[in-house]
């Protein structure tokens, strides 16, 4: 075996909390590229997984993970714990990072551990928490130990939104529309089953990505909105059985268009049903498209091609998205290690603008389009003085 990983004098050492299943998980995903090298300044040495390592060990998915702890153990150096507190002590003049992908429900917890276990940087998956006072309640608890939480908005740093939005600011009157699409099949079983494994909604789960940028890039918090119109021809809510037999409701497609009090509009629309290509549109004062760009465009095909031979069966939307993977845990480890600014990468600001948005918009577009009261199974949102007023 090799020796444990340690990191370089220019790299931060990079504690995975939550790998997942080879092949399926997003943790592992990340792994695969910080052990490919792919982030220079991201050195993976110590992987947090408590389920293969406990009670998932003997189920679903557990022999794989465990082929693949052995290898990594043994080619790269890796330490795998059961916990965080497992984790050995920050060595001195090491510049350490927790990289949490897990579930969104342990994250408040998972923060605090690694505050505790010396982590100077938190990268957070989307949305972070389950709820706003919860990652409210997060960014107090970094900003008193001084630790800076990153979010893996990787949408944030894409090249069709970027070049989207460079196309924009060159014509005066445009319009942007953020368009996310998703593989399910259009029929109850498998928009049921969809509905209950995302059962905090399409806007805190799928669209939460374009509710990022808007919070990123368009000044839209709950406080700067003016107005809300909903697409009622294109959008559809629905309330459907998920394979436990609770029923859910939830947007199957949705697309609206945000004004904000400053002046600023922009349009998302999401379909769970829409394919495997998402984009952004630039439209002029009519609604006559002037520009689009794809994920993936034909570069990054290529690039899928060359990932979809190198793991056979993984998710499909790791290798589309596998770029921006890369950007985002790049820049954060370098912010790590030099303190720099991470650019475009969502702050936890960001992510409670975005959650805000979300939580405030989803009950309130459910009942202009199905007449639900508000849906049961998600959070409650924090009531906002005449917002109903705003959605039309």
């Amino acid at each position: 075996m090799v020796e444990a990983a340690t990191p370089s004098s220019n790299q931060a050492e990079v504690i995975l909390v939550g790998c997942g299943m080879p092949l399926r998980g997003m943790g592992w995903y990340h792994a695969v590229q910080m052990l490919g090298g792919e982030c220079p300044s991201a050195k993976l040495c110590h992987i947090v997984e408590p389920w293969f390592l406990g009670p998932g060990a003997s189920g679903p998915g557990g022999a794989e993970f465990a082929e693949f702890k052995n290898a990594t153990a043994e080619e790269h150096g890796v330490q795998f714990h059961t916990s965080v507190a497992d984790v050995p002590p920050l060595a001195e003049g090491v510049k350490r990072v927790a990289l949490i992908s897990g579930r969104t429900a342990d994250n408040p917890r998972l923060l605090n551990e690694a505050i505790a276990a010396g982590c100077g940087v938190v990268y957070l998956e989307k949305p972070g928490a389950p709820t706003v006072a919860e990652l409210q309640s997060m960014k107090q608890a970094a900003a008193d130990a001084n630790v800076s939480i990153c979010m893996g908005y990787n949408k944030n740093v894409c090249k069709y939104v970027r070049n989207a939005r460079e196309y924009a600011s060159s014509v005066p009157g445009s319009h942007v529309t953020f368009v996310s699409n998703n593989t399910y099949e259009n029929n109850a079983a498998s928009l049921g089953e969809c509905f209950e494994r995302n059962a905090e909604g399409m806007l805190k789960n799928m669209a939460i990505h374009e509710l990022a940028l808007l919070a990123s890039f368009y000044d839209v918090t709950v406080d700067n909105i003016e107005s809300v119109e909903v697409d009622e021809t294109f959008s559809s809510c629905q309330t459907l059985a998920g394979p436990s037999g609770k029923e859910f409701t939830d947007f199957d497609k949705v697309k609206f268009t945000i004004k904000t009090k400053t002046g600023k509009e922009v349009s998302v629309q999401a379909d769970r049903c829409g394919g495997d290509t998402s984009y952004a549109m630039v439209t002029d004062a009519d609604g006559n498209e002037l520009f689009r760009h794809s994920m993936p465009d034909e570069d990054d095909k290529a690039n899928v091609a060359v990932l979809e031979a190198k793991y056979p069966g993984a998710m499909p939307y790791f290798f589309s998205q596998d770029p921006d993977y890369i950007t985002v845990k790049e820049r954060v480890a370098k912010h790590a290690v030099t303190g720099e600014e991470a650019k475009d990468i969502a702050t936890i600001d960001i992510a409670i603008a975005a959650l805000s948005v979300a939580e405030y918009l989803t009950p309130l577009m459910q009942e202009k389009l199905s007449g639900v009261p508000k849906a049961t199974n998600l959070p409650s949102p924090t009531s906002v003085e005449g917002l109903s007023q705003l959605v039309q």
